[in-house]
């Protein structure tokens, strides 16, 4: 199995609602890391073109950048928790990259640091033709 990972990284602030109470807007560095994966290469030799992973990554954190993730779709209606940042960016990535990275690769995981020696990871169940 191949593995390439692609980093980002975007400032912005949230309030977490945790057991029915909202804590205060606080803000963060929030680093992305991206983990493509797949058991074959391509015809040239790669998994995945770095600069195609580093610009939709880019651009599915975008609108997320010096931001209040509370006032930003999807977390304006869900609780914009690390795990659900890391669910929605990997899930985005997918829809925007899986088709073009098939059948060599897909978008494995997102893990999200927003504080040193704090990250959550989401990985993305394999699709049906994978699973034994």
């Amino acid at each position: 199995m191949y593995e390439i990972r692609v980093e980002h990284e975007f400032a912005a602030a949230h309030a977490l609602s945790i057991s029915g109470a909202r804590e205060p807007v606080h803000g963060h560095n929030w680093r992305v890391t991206a983990v493509i994966a797949g058991a074959a290469l391509d015809d040239d030799g790669l998994l995945a073109d770095f600069h195609t992973i580093e610009h939709a990554l880019h651009e599915t954190c975008a609108p997320f950048h010096n931001a209040n993730l509370n006032e930003r779709a999807p977390f304006d209606r869900v609780n914009p928790t690390a795990e659900l940042v890391a669910k929605h960016i990997a899930d985005t990535l997918a829809d925007q990259l899986d088709d073009a990275l098939a059948p060599h690769a897909r978008v494995h995981s997102v893990a999200i640091t927003e504080a040193p020696r704090c990250r959550a990871i989401y990985t993305r169940p394999a699709p049906p033709e994978a699973r034994p």
